[in-house]
């Protein structure tokens, strides 16, 4: 696949993105979230990808929007930025539910959208130099990519709105101890240990993977009861599928299992 401001391939299974337009921050316009769409729809149909690393070019992960260009736009802005979010979003919501685990290597400045697309994935692993704000109310805007759900299941309300109302600037260890991210990384050896990571994901069971994710994401709203019958359909189901056999079989016998990422 051929893109314009990304970089996509695939190597041992993940499929890795790189957000590549590195003199403008990797900032957000029209054309590359489009191109993020189908990175992404690409990554979520394709059976060979059972996982997916999404990192930027350059100094910074990504600036969010493209208030460039937003300013350019001038009376047509509004609709320009709703046809961005549609796609935005839908795309945000592919990586929450697609079966494939998803980390992010937060190799600079997430700020804006680039803070709400680190949020939208499954484990962040950030660079020693990465920072770290929201940014939307400093331009006078309101938060997109999800970040107004994310965040606060992340850290709570109180700390939800101190960061998107007074827009601090804070770093990787911050954000580590606040729980945005999993971990910490040398800015050399962040993409190589995100990768093996990802690489050892995607030997496992994909499809469980998804389904653990799906459950996890709506159990946020649903009730106990809810949850808990949603978890007897989900474990009984896996337990005789492909890879639930497998790794039950694996398990009673001592034996590494070999998972093919199937039903």
């Amino acid at each position: 696949m051929n893109f314009e401001h990304l970089e996509f391939n695939i190597e041992s299974g993940v499929g890795i993105i790189r957000l590549n337009r590195p003199n403008e921050g990797n900032a957000l316009n029209l054309s590359m979230t489009k191109e993020f769409s189908n990175a992404v729809a690409h990554c979520d149909e394709n059976p060979e990808i059972r996982a997916v690393v999404l990192t930027g070019n350059g100094a910074m992960f990504c600036a969010g929007g493209d208030l460039k260009t937003l300013y350019e736009m001038g009376a047509k802005r509004e609709e320009y930025i709703r046809v961005l979010t549609h796609h935005f979003h839908g795309t945000l919501s592919r990586l929450n539910y697609m079966d494939a685990p998803v980390i992010t290597a937060i190799n600079g400045t997430a700020a804006g959208g680039g803070f709400s697309l680190a949020l939208a994935s499954d484990l962040a692993f950030a660079s020693e130099k990465a920072k770290f704000t929201m940014a939307y109310t400093k331009a006078g805007l309101a938060p997109d990519g999800g970040s107004s759900f994310t965040l606060a299941q992340m850290v709570g309300l109180r700390r939800a709105k101190e960061i998107a109302l007074l827009n601090p600037v804070f770093g990787a260890q911050q954000a580590l101890d606040w729980g945005l991210i999993n971990g910490i990384e040398k800015d050399d050896e962040l993409f190589d240990k995100t990768f093996a990571i990802a690489a050892e994901l995607a030997q496992g069971p994909t499809k469980s993977y998804g389904l653990t994710k799906r459950m996890i994401m709506d159990g946020v709203n649903a009730s106990m009861e809810t949850q808990m019958q949603a978890e007897s359909r989900a474990i009984s189901s896996r337990s005789v599928s492909e890879d639930g056999s497998e790794g039950i079989e694996a398990f009673a016998t001592k034996r590494a299992p070999d998972f093919k990422g199937r039903d």
